[in-house]
């Protein structure tokens, strides 16, 4: 018997060659990818804020840390995939994954699950019609107003979850109408406030505002009265574009008059008619995979003839806290718990692009702040 292997190993390893600098400096950068990748995958990753959907509580300009473990990490359905790249490849425009190996959805454990009034990231579900696999659709941030099984209801721009007035952001917006006594409001005014968009006629200002702007301006010399800008009830606006479910003979809503609307949840059975169909059409066919015919008023799913349907998800209803100025669920409906990313976490930089000075562009107050 050889007792003495190890001094062979020793010898070899004398004997190897050192590796050359561009050999470490590939190591090093495949070790730093592949780590990196692991981390944005099952950990944490970053995203941007671009449209003011969620403002004020998010700023456009905001850039977050998302954490995966709050939910679970999902594993990728698309695990091949170039790093860093979401579904297109900068520059050249071609996709940055291949669906060769495509795995289908599954979360491993994570800290909780998601509640209400989380400030959520997830796959936009409408995206399926570029298509897309589900993590590779475009990522939005919202904040989850309803869970599965609740019901929701807008009433003169009020929220109510389960007949109960919703939590409201402290820094949430809402539209409003300004109206002055002919003299003009500054625009270094508006600035102060962090007011750069807006329109204006005689004597009245129309924008979005929060409570703290609101109760600025009404210190105006020149301001005699701010009026939320409320749609009425049963008034369908035609700028705001169809409304979920695209069906306003038998859901003739708006955004500030919308519902009640019931969000399914894993395991309940819900009827199913030729109007039920508008709310349920999406979930069953292209969320849940199963294929659904219409011919008047009989229903056929999977080619057997269906009056019921028992959903295998649960799903999300999500509201941006600029209620005015958000594409959410009222504009494309349910999201589906397989197109949950991860909840936002830290605001860990934000600039300000509207800003005078160099100085003023980094919004100090905002670095490394959790977001509510």
């Amino acid at each position: 018997m050889n007792l003495s292997f190890w001094k062979k190993n020793s010898a070899d390893k004398t004997n190897q060659k050192p590796k050359s600098k561009t050999r470490e400096w590939i190591d090093a950068i495949v070790f730093a990818v592949v780590a990196a990748t692991l981390i944005r995958t099952f950990f944490v990753e970053a995203y941007t804020i671009p449209t003011p959907s969620m403002e004020k509580t998010l700023l456009v300009g905001d850039f977050l840390f998302v954490s995966k473990l709050s939910y679970g990490p999902r594993i990728p359905n698309t695990p091949i995939a170039f790093p860093f790249a979401h579904h297109t490849m900068p520059i050249i425009g071609t996709k940055a994954y291949s669906e060769i190996v495509h795995w289908n959805y599954h979360r491993l454990p994570g800290f909780g699950h998601v509640e209400r009034n989380d400030v959520v990231v997830f796959n936009y579900p409408i995206d399926y019609r570029v298509p897309r696999p589900v993590d590779k659709r475009e990522n939005y941030i919202k904040r989850c107003v309803g869970l599965p099984g609740d019901s929701i209801k807008v009433v003169g721009g009020v929220l109510y979850v389960n007949g109960a007035a919703a939590y409201k952001a402290p820094q949430g917006e809402m539209e409003y109408l300004i109206y002055t006594n002919g003299t003009d409001i500054s625009q270094e005014s508006f600035n102060d406030l962090g007011i750069y968009d807006y329109q204006s006629g005689i004597n009245v200002y129309r924008m979005f505002l929060s409570q703290e702007n609101v109760a600025a301006l009404k210190e105006f010399g020149n301001v005699k009265s701010i009026v939320p800008n409320v749609r009425a009830a049963k008034t369908i606006s035609l700028d705001e574009g169809p409304l979920f479910p695209f069906d306003t003979i038998h859901f003739p809503w708006n955004i500030d008059n919308y519902g009640a609307i019931w969000i399914p949840k894993k395991g309940v059975t819900v009827r199913l008619d030729s109007v039920s169909i508008n709310l349920y059409r999406e979930l069953i066919s292209i969320y849940e995979g199963n294929k659904l015919e219409q011919n008047g008023n009989q229903i056929l799913i999977n080619g057997k003839p269906a009056d019921s349907y028992t959903f295998k998800m649960d799903y999300y209803w999500m509201m941006g806290d600029n209620r005015h100025n958000s594409q959410d669920s009222r504009f494309w409906g349910f999201v589906p718990e397989d197109h949950i990313v991860g909840k936002a976490w830290m605001v860990w930089m934000s600039w300000d692009s509207n800003a005078t000075n160099l100085f003023k562009h980094i919004r100090w107050s905002r670095l490394f702040s959790l977001i509510h």
